[in-house]
């Protein structure tokens, strides 16, 4: 991937229609994977997919923030924007692989949460912030890749990981570059001056020690190559579950505790 790309364009790629979903990177890097719905509260939101998966021979808890290709398959997965019911259903499968002893591999995209009023009304920022507390607490490994957008607290909801990796055409910013426009400047149409401000590159994010890995993407990664990608991401998640099976469910909690303390 040539280095002159702007910030501005590594978004307008990470939110292309022709960028894989987390169930596209699921489907290529694990040997099977069993999709489990609903939040036990009466809802099953299509924008969070999640489930049990193998991966030589372990099982783990795989979890996406899931986007549509079509204006069908989007209505249906809410542009990957999750309501409440989608992070209780994360956070369900999340105390599931605690009680069971597997690792969590969580996959980001989404521009951030439902802001929907419904939303808001049935406990939007209760359900993030539970998240965020209980993944703090968990015993169990947890690994968060962003693969296109991870915006706002709609990512970070899922991304209280003892590590986070990016893609190489990835963005994580607290919100989109519009609104960081038209906050600062009053306009929304400086979004490309406002992406270099935020620093929401993986370049930018691995120099600030906000995430720990970048996997390159030798062209922006789609459908086509995307075997060349999900390859590497296998070979390292293999790695990164590796690395913690010594580890006492004590010292993991106690490195993701550090990982954000020293941040």
């Amino acid at each position: 991937m040539p280095a002159e790309l702007t910030a501005w364009e590594r978004v307008e790629i990470a939110r292309g229609i022709e960028r894989p979903t987390s169930l596209d990177f699921i489907s290529g890097i694990f040997n099977k994977f069993i999709e489990l719905h609903g939040d036990r509260q009466g809802k099953d939101d299509g924008a969070v997919t999640g489930g049990i998966a193998v991966i030589e021979g372990e099982f783990v808890t795989v979890i996406g923030l899931q986007k549509g290709r079509t204006i069908k398959e989007n209505i249906r997965r809410n542009y990957g924007m999750a309501n409440p019911s989608g992070y209780r259903k994360a956070l369900r499968l999340m105390k599931q692989a605690e009680k069971f002893h597997r690792p969590v591999i969580c996959f980001v995209d989404t521009s951030g949460a439902y802001p929907g009023i419904e939303a808001e009304e049935k406990g939007q920022g209760e359900a993030i912030a539970r998240n965020l507390f209980e993944m703090s607490g968990l015993n169990v490994p947890i690994l968060s890749i962003i693969t296109g957008e991870g915006g706002s607290g709609g990512a970070l909801a899922l991304a209280v990981a003892n590590e986070v990796w990016m893609l190489e055409n990835a963005v994580y910013s607290i919100l989109s570059p519009e609104g960081f426009a038209s906050i600062l400047w009053k306009d929304s149409k400086k979004a490309a001056e406002a992406a270099e401000v935020m620093k929401i590159t993986a370049q930018d994010l691995l120099n600030l020690k906000i995430i720990e890995r970048i996997i390159p993407e030798e062209e922006p990664v789609n459908l086509i190559n995307l075997m060349n990608v999900t390859e590497v991401l296998k070979a390292d998640i293999i790695s990164f579950l590796h690395s913690y099976k010594e580890k006492s469910s004590e010292e993991i909690m106690v490195q993701r505790y550090e990982r954000f303390r020293n941040m």
